[in-house]
């Protein structure tokens, strides 16, 4: 008997959850943004190729034209990140974004429960069931525990140029962090020596995350996108000694808090 070929579908569909890094703006102004660009991350590819999502709901359109879609896709590429959508702002911003090859994407729907859920119950009260013994408890079954992430640790100084990503967890860095470096984590920051460069912690969006140090001179720090710089150098207070930056308020109220601390 001859065996009969399996057609191969030259098609195939398949849902999946992917990585995507959402990107809260505050402008659509493409100078304002490769300018805040630029004191984030200086000239050096901050992401890996990632994908991301623009949040539009703080923004509206400029007047009289469409945002620089082209120059803002442009400019967010040239640090790494392939822009695939928006989402949230008015129908005319997402109308723009879509024709520029940006479509709109919801936030995924959640099955419906409570009230909702209760109108397909019929009005007539069924029949009680008749009495049976009540089944033996199910025994509790094991939850595995996520897996621990790994602190990076850096023993080397951090010369200017070089750069230091701890993606998904603390960062450790046991020399100097000079200027022109910078070291980037998902959760904090710990320098056990001089920070002269930049520090971006809670990279990955925790508010709650800090940066410590010994030795205060930093260029610039960032937490959760929240940023300050020190061109007018830095207040006597704290420069050059043992120091912590943290992020307090919520939301537009957000802010660096930079407090000194003590050694001994």
């Amino acid at each position: 008997m001859a065996r009969a070929n399996k057609k191969i579908q030259t098609l195939e569909f398949k849902g999946m959850t992917i990585p995507v890094v959402s990107v809260t703006l505050r402008s659509l102004q493409a100078d304002q943004l490769a300018r805040s660009a630029a004191e984030l991350f200086g000239d050096e590819a901050f992401f890996d190729g990632d994908a991301g999502l623009l949040e539009l709901d703080g923004v509206a359109a400029p007047e009289g034209s469409a945002p620089d879609w082209p120059g803002i896709r442009a400019l967010f590429l040239r640090y790494g990140l392939r822009l695939i959508g928006v989402r949230g702002g008015d129908e005319m911003l997402a109308a723009s974004a879509a024709a520029a090859g940006l479509p709109g994407i919801a936030a995924p729907r959640r099955a419906a429960h409570g009230r909702n859920a209760a109108a397909a119950v019929p009005e007539e009260p069924a029949p009680p069931p008749e009495e049976s013994p009540a089944p033996a408890p199910a025994a509790p079954v094991a939850v595995p525990a996520p897996a621990a992430v790994p602190t990076l640790i850096i023993d080397r100084p951090m010369r200017s140029g070089q750069q230091a990503y701890a993606r998904g967890g603390d960062l450790v860095v046991l020399a100097a962090v000079n200027a022109g470096a910078e070291v980037i984590a998902d959760g904090s920051i710990h320098i056990y020596a001089p920070l002269r460069g930049r520090a971006l912690a809670g990279a990955g969006g925790d508010t709650g995350a800090r940066i410590f140090t010994t030795c205060f001179e930093a260029e610039l720090v960032s937490i959760a996108g929240v940023y300050r710089t020190f061109e007018a150098g830095i207040p006597d207070r704290l420069a050059a000694r043992p120091a912590q930056v943290r992020l307090t308020g919520q939301g537009e109220e957000s802010r660096l808090d930079i407090l000194a601390l003590r050694t001994d």
